[in-house]
């Protein structure tokens, strides 16, 4: 298993909200500084990240994301 934190920087108030919508987001929450929310995901394999933040980055309102991978 790989886990991995995705920041997210959108306007929209009920972004968190709509991120645990999203496969393999077991947790999300608003935040206050650089980001507005974050989605905590886990995925069986590396590659399928990409998969996860591009339909993250497709929801409505989402500006950018920067994901960290949790190295074990």
């Amino acid at each position: 298993m790989v886990k991995a934190v995705v920041l997210v920087k959108s306007p929209k108030k009920l972004i968190a909200a709509r991120l645990r919508m999203v496969k393999s987001v077991y947790s999300s929450f608003a935040v206050s500084g650089q980001f507005d929310a974050v989605a905590l995901i886990d995925v069986k394999d590396l590659s399928e990240i990409k998969d996860v933040t591009t339909e993250i980055q497709s929801i409505k309102g989402v500006e950018r994301t920067e994901t960290l991978v949790q190295v074990v």
